[in-house]
């Protein structure tokens, strides 16, 4: 068999798994995953690649309808994707009580794109078997999956059959990138999305999703010396300011530690971070401030 190439974009709403799909498939930690929705925020590519096929994934925000123009954004972002690739994998959720009822706007977007797509029902590890025939069936009446594929990311069960399934609406073509590439995203950028993971994790629903993270200095370390990374955190008013800070810094230290710790795994060596809290009024509808910020630039 020739080699195969391809991007395949990966869609679905908040929350159903994508991201601990796409870290599940390379065996790394790319993308950065929350319990809440909406944790990622831009298109991520994530490349895995053997001797027969090189697959280049693209982690997209969740669809939904945007409350602000942050999500505007970030729901155009994703439905971009589907022009320009050579197949789709849609996610859903098969604990979701709405399932499907509430994606037939996405379901409606991968049939005008007209691309090869496949259906992946995820959680099927925290739902009965009758509950999970029912989803399967309804997904069949509501599009021409060219397969449909209960999985469970969290539990790496299936994520074989999803591979085998996306090699074959795959065309014929040369490696993109070398095999040792699994991400084209900079260390800069991922190191941002960990500090961001790492506040959702510890502030949970005491913080809304309206803190982001802007990396304002990022110096490699070379000859054994550490990274220095410097980063902006920025929220919408004093009283998030508050919480993330925590009563004398700790709960910044706590975001800080953990941050760094999974920063040194990316890195493969020392790294010296510094944050700081700053408030910055409805950032998620400055247009221009998101632009900046890296956001739209799709």
């Amino acid at each position: 068999m020739e080699h195969k190439t391809g991007f395949v974009t990966v869609v679905g709403r908040p929350n159903v798994g994508k991201s601990t799909l796409i870290n599940a498939l390379l065996g790394e930690k790319i993308a950065i995953t929350s319990p809440r929705p909406q944790t990622t925020r831009t298109n991520m590519r994530a490349i895995l690649s053997t001797d027969d096929y090189q697959i280049i994934f693209i982690d997209t925000p969740g669809i939904c309808a945007p409350k602000n123009k942050l999500g505007e954004m970030m729901a155009d972002a994703a439905k971009k994707t589907l022009s320009g690739v050579d197949a789709v994998i849609y996610v859903c959720d098969a604990t979701d009580r709405t399932f499907l009822s509430a994606d037939r706007k996405i379901t409606e977007l991968i049939r005008q794109a007209g691309k090869p797509s496949i259906a992946l029902i995820n959680k099927i590890d925290a739902v009965a078997k009758e509950v999970l025939l029912e989803r399967i069936a309804t997904l069949a009446g509501e599009y021409d999956f060219k397969e449909i594929i209960p999985i469970s990311a969290l539990e790496n069960d299936g994520l074989d059959i999803v591979v085998d399934a996306v090699v074959k609406l795959l065309p014929e073509g040369p490696e993109l990138y070398d095999k040792d590439y699994i991400t084209d995203t900079s260390v800069r950028d991922i190191a941002a999305d960990i500090i961001r993971e790492k506040i959702l994790l510890f502030t949970k629903d005491e913080v809304p999703h309206g803190t982001g993270v802007e990396i304002v200095q990022f110096i490699e370390g070379e000859n054994g010396a550490p990274t220095h990374i410097d980063a902006n955190i920025f929220c919408e008013k004093e009283s998030h300011k508050s919480i993330i800070l925590g009563k004398d810094g700790a709960m910044i230290g706590k975001i800080g530690k953990r941050a760094r710790e999974d920063i040194q795994k990316l890195t493969g060596g020392r790294v010296n971070l510094n944050l700081f809290v700053k408030v910055r009024e409805n950032w998620r509808n400055n247009g221009g401030f998101l632009r900046d910020q890296g956001f739209g630039a799709d």
